[in-house]
């Protein structure tokens, strides 16, 4: 859990590697004789921020001479003093006062107004201001990440605790890294050192996002400071104070809804400048905890910047307890202004200073944005509006001057060859926030059996993490993944044991080989073999896959050849795992297969970076499969299975001759919209950028190699998922299609339906049917189907705060299908997700016709679920 806490870093880490001899340290406590931990200390001479640690001590390294040292801690008075450093180090300790919070002169009367929601949205108007304010940056950063499990399922304790994991051990990570970020969106990492209290051969332990409070969300949740902010929250004056000579105004934040991706606490505004002082805020993601501090500095006069982060996470995921927190110090920050926003003015609240606001209005009301950003330069006042205006369109010609506009952010990171390689005597020398006893405490131990471990491990090839001990006889009936080379790899597959009527009890055994070449194509290939008990038949498989080209025109080449069973719906509307179980426990054999022996070829194509190919070939002699068993666990009605052959309302009889098919189909996406983000040079597309255009063209080839198929199948779709207002989430699909010619088929190649007869489900929440037959509207005509999901923040049982903070959500949604046989099948569901964080439960209604058909529960994963993370 500990490696998900840098998600929420918003800026790197690095100090200085240079090592000295003297410095300056002590302690800080309150003006109560209380240690204040993690207070923020800015070395003005130096750039460089740092903090005290767990016990509110500090040690700051620095050459001879005279430095200025400020003192911050929420909720106290800053202090700035000035200390001379000779040789060896000088003690400073420091006493804070109580912050003494003065109220203006406002009196918040009923139906007045709070003064908060004028300067909230004055900071709101500046955000954007902001972010385009540096055209460049650089900083090092120092970053400090600990951890503790606080409770585990009894079950695994003791494996735990042989692995070095017990309840109350702290784990420690740490980092030195440099960052540069250049607008509009590139963000450049490089992690030159790394030392923890695990798995030393982690090459990725620091990851971060590159983000900002100004920004309107920050890892899905919403900034007090985005535009949509007066939607989610509520703001109340808490009064201001001066700091150093800023006025800075204490802002509550308080959210109209309480849930998951919304905050809670303070942020502090610096007046006039309306940028951020300090803020600490508390978010829920899936019942999980989070506590965010920031404080920030004036860099430059007009540039305010946070030097020093600190991260909590607490929460309780299957059984298993944790608590986390990491600390970041920025130091030595470079920056180079926006010479085009390099301006002073004023922002005017059109709710408050209406007047003047008008005045302004009728004044640049027909000028140009150009003559308005002139008028920004000369230091007028500007309203809000205008400002939003200006900002929107320096924006849009930004982008709109970019190589690749759709790029929205890049990120390179890299980790330096020696970061691993670091002894205690240079994180000794570098470290500008010392440990505590409890952390060099988890360093001795861990320490300790990560060196037993690797001499456990010395000389044997054949090792992974998930085994150690390399190949084990046991590993033929688990499974087992094994490295023999480098990017080379061999896995033995857990094997799958499942039931049907046809088969009885089968296996499927499976082993793989997999192999990534210097140039970054790539090799997988082994055999499937399968065992059906009843039948007393063996059959199988062999498949090799290999991709090559470059990243811009990716290709994937595939073969398979064998014997083996398939669906009748090729995408296997019911899983064979619940099938087994349905069938061996209640008598419902609802999945129906038939067997072929088969070549194909599958070939995809990255055509462009918005339209992918994809063609199937395949050649196979299809034969009818029926039942072999009658046995079950339970006689539960007396009736006995059903046939292995499907029930379609068109068809008296779905049977069919052994008989080959040639069969092709070609296929394309095209998503027009989509955005990408960088990251190391290669690209990933922005869910939900983008709505996705599917055509499927499907052909029968009648006469080759004695196919006795003849049918053409056209279909085309969209699907998009987005958010809609403040609160909801919608994802829909729509599909449309017919057979252009259907002289010759087989129930196979007939148009199925994502239908589903038992209580759990395994399919994609939207696209497919929750209570329909699996077959029986199956069509070889025209049809149409649409599936509309709405998830919603708050409906009915998330009303109650308690439910919504389990990030428990509810949905509605609609499935449509009309065909030849049915001018209007529907579903109505009502459902709740993510309960224990990744199930959902549904109630849902059938009509046709307009008439009621059924209803049911179904049981599933949850939808949605990768918007949350």
């Amino acid at each position: 859990m500990i490696r998900l806490l840098p998600l929420f870093i918003f800026i790197g880490c690095l100090i200085s590697s240079n090592s000295f001899g003297q410095g300056i340290r002590g302690s800080v406590k309150s003006d109560a004789g209380e240690p204040l931990a993690f207070t923020t200390i800015f070395v003005k001479e130096l750039g460089t921020g740092t903090t005290t640690n767990g016990d509110a001590n500090y040690e700051i390294k620095t050459k001879p001479g005279t430095y200025t040292l400020v003192f911050q801690f929420v909720g106290f008075e800053s202090k700035e003093l000035s200390v001379s450093v000779g040789t060896g180090y000088t003690n400073l300790d420091v006493t804070l006062n109580t912050q003494t919070v003065m109220l203006k002169d406002v009196v918040v009367n009923a139906g007045k107004e709070d003064p908060a929601y004028t300067i909230m949205r004055k900071a709101i108007a500046k955000s954007k201001y902001h972010l385009q304010q540096l055209d460049t940056f650089t900083a090092q950063v120092y970053m400090k990440g600990t951890g503790q499990l606080t409770d585990a399922p009894f079950f695994v304790r003791g494996r735990l605790e042989k692995e070095g994991i017990k309840e109350g051990r702290v784990f420690i990570s740490e980092s030195v890294s440099e960052i540069q970020y250049i607008r509009p969106n590139t963000y450049n990492e490089k992690v030159i050192s790394i030392y923890s209290t695990g798995d030393d051969n982690n090459s990725n332990p620091n990851q971060y996002i590159n983000g900002s409070f100004y920004e309107p969300e920050l890892a899905n949740s919403i900034s007090p400071l985005s535009p949509k902010a007066f939607s989610y929250y509520r703001f109340v004056y808490d009064g201001t104070y001066r700091d150093r000579g800023f006025e800075v105004s204490k802002i509550k934040v308080i959210p109209r809804s309480r849930g998951d991706n919304v905050f809670v606490g303070y942020i502090q505004i610096v007046e006039d400048y309306w940028s951020i002082h300090s803020l600490d805020l508390r978010v829920t993601k899936l019942g999980i905890d989070f506590r965010i501090k920031q404080t920030y500095q004036p860099i430059e006069d007009k540039v305010w910047l946070p030097v020093t982060h600190e991260f909590e996470v607490k929460g309780k995921v299957l059984g298993f307890g944790f608590e986390g927190q990491y600390l970041a110090t920025v130091s030595n920050y470079k920056i180079a202004l926006n010479p085009d926003l390099d301006v002073d003015f004023e922002v005017v609240d059109e709710k408050v200073e209406k007047e003047l606001a008008e005045t302004l209005e009728k004044k640049f009301d027909k000028k140009e944005t150009s003559e308005i950003q002139e008028i920004l330069s000369s230091g007028e006042e500007v309203t809000r509006k205008q400002l939003n205006k200006v900002i929107k369109a320096y924006e849009k010609a930004e982008i709109k001057a970019l190589d690749a506009p759709e790029v929205i952010s890049r990120t390179n990171f890299k980790v330096d060859s020696l970061a691993n390689n670091r002894d205690s005597t240079y994180w000794a020398a570098i470290r500008p926030v010392p440990l505590t006893a409890k952390e060099v405490e988890g360093y001795n131990i861990v320490d300790s059996l990560a060196q037993i471990q690797r001499n456990e491990r010395g000389g044997d090839t054949l090792v992974t993490k998930r085994n150690r001990d390399g190949f084990k006889l046991e590993h033929i009936l688990i499974g087992g993944n094994y490295k023999i080379a480098p990017k080379t790899y061999f896995e033995i597959h857990f094997p799958n044991i499942e039931y049907n009527t046809v088969d009885g009890f089968n296996v499927d055994y499976r082993l793989s080989f997999r192999k990534t070449f210097e140039n970054g194509n790539w090799i997988r290939l082994g055999p499937t073999a399968r065992y059906a008990f009843s039948r007393e038949k063996f059959s199988g498989f062999f498949s090799t896959k290999y991709g090559f080209g470059n990243r811009e025109s990716r290709n994937d080449l595939e073969f398979l050849a064998g014997r083996y069973i398939n669906q009748y719906n090729n995408d296997n509307p019911i899983h064979p795992i619940i099938n087994s179980v349905m069938t061996y426990f209640l008598e419902r054999n609802y999945m129906k297969i038939y067997e072929k022996d088969f070549v194909s070829f599958i070939y995809k194509k990255r055509l462009s970076e918005k339209l992918n190919l994809r063609f199937t070939g395949e050649l196979a002699e299809r034969s009818e499969l029926f039942n072999t068993t009658t046995y079950r666990m339970y006689d539960r009605n007396g009736d006995g299975f059903t046939p292995n052959a499907p029930i379609n309302i068109g068809l008296a009889d779905t049977s069919f001759p052994n008989h080959n098919a040639l069969t092709s189909t070609l296929s394309f996406t095209y998503r027009p919209w989509v955005k990408y983000r960088i990251r190391n040079g290669r690209k990933s597309s922005v869910d939900g950028s983008s709505p996705t255009f599917d055509l499927i063209y499907s052909k029968g080839v009648p006469d080759v190699a004695n196919s006795k198929v003849d049918f053409d199948f056209l279909e085309v779709g969209v699907s998009h998922k987005f958010k809609l207002g403040i609160r909801g989430f919608v994802d829909f699909k729509i599909k449309a299609g017919a057979f252009l010619n259907d002289r010759s088929m087989y129930f196979m190649d007939y148009k199925h339906f994502l239908g589903n007869r038992t209580p759990l489900t395994t399919n994609d929440p939207v696209g497919s049917f929750r209570l329909l037959d699996y077959y029986k509207y199956s069509t070889s005509k025209e049809y149409f189907q649409s599936s509309v999901h709405y998830q919603f923040r708050k409906f009915l049982l998330t009303q109650i705060p308690i439910i919504r903070l389990a990030s428990v959500r509810e949905s509605f949604f609609v499935n449509y299908l009309a065909n030849d046989h049915t001018t209007s099948y529907t579903e109505l569901g009502y459902g709740i997700n993510y309960i224990l964080r990744i199930f959902r439960i549904e109630a849902v209604t059938s009509f046709e016709g307009g008439k009621y058909r059924d209803f049911g529960v179904r049981i599933g994963i949850a939808a949605n679920l990768d918007n949350i993370f």
